[in-house]
């Protein structure tokens, strides 16, 4: 044992001629020899471990190969059906038709209309299940199941809904391109229970812009509608 100032190690005592003859001699081509050793038992083993999967990956490919395709080829159209303002509505059209369209191009209810495109303006808001939902970011196939309103369904006959008579009376619209969307939105923020203060409507109102700037008005009728409906 040496011993360094206070501090011990279990080292035996070998004189550096000594040492070398318990060394091997380590060069770098030994090293490199080593190491590939190493790598080469290592692939081995790997080789055999992912061969099991790798069978199992080509069986399930080889099955889902045979299975038959649901797809829809290209430039193909299917026909649905729409239950529209309460009536079943066949319609022809290809799968990537949004429901804006097919409402308008396809089914001749130009009620709702074509702003944006994009999903920012409102104007083409539809109710989908008694929820506001933006016609133009939808699929038409995508509502096959499901019971769509618009404009043209709001009214009963010649009676007006209580939001239509409310936005006559308090002039809340001008050029009249958003107008169908406001009024839809309108109508499900009232059965939402969105209505208790004027902060209240405008914010849950802010998902339709309207150009010529009658927002207040707007807000006016809401309010007023919302009172009718719950007398």
């Amino acid at each position: 044992m040496s011993s360094h100032g206070d501090r011990f190690t279990s080292e035996p005592d070998v004189t550096p001629e000594r040492k070398t003859e318990f060394l091997p001699e380590s060069t770098r081509r030994t090293v490199l020899k080593a190491m590939a050793a190493t790598a080469a038992g290592t692939a081995a083993v790997g080789t055999g471990a992912a061969a099991a999967p790798a069978a199992a990956a080509e069986t399930a490919t080889a099955g889902a190969a045979t299975a038959p395709a649901q797809s829809i080829a290209a430039g193909s159209s299917v026909e649905i059906s729409l239950k529209i303002n309460g009536q079943a509505r066949k319609v022809t059209l290809e799968p990537r038709v949004t429901l804006l369209d097919a409402l308008r191009e396809r089914l001749g209810l130009t009620g709702t209309k074509k702003g944006c495109d994009r999903g920012e303006c409102g104007a083409c808001t539809v109710l989908v299940d008694g929820e506001r939902v933006k016609s133009c970011l939808t699929l038409a196939v995508m509502q096959r199941d499901a019971e769509v309103t618009t404009i043209e369904g709001l009214a009963d006959g010649d009676d007006l809904h209580p939001v239509q008579e409310a936005f006559i009376e308090h002039d809340a619209f001008q050029c009249g391109a958003c107008t169908p969307g406001q009024i839809m939105s309108a109508v499900a923020c009232i059965n939402e229970g969105r209505t208790g203060s004027e902060t209240e409507i405008r914010e849950w109102m802010s998902g339709n812009l309207c150009r010529c700037a009658a927002y207040q008005n707007i807000v006016a009728a809401v309010g007023a509608a919302a009172k009718e409906v719950r007398r």
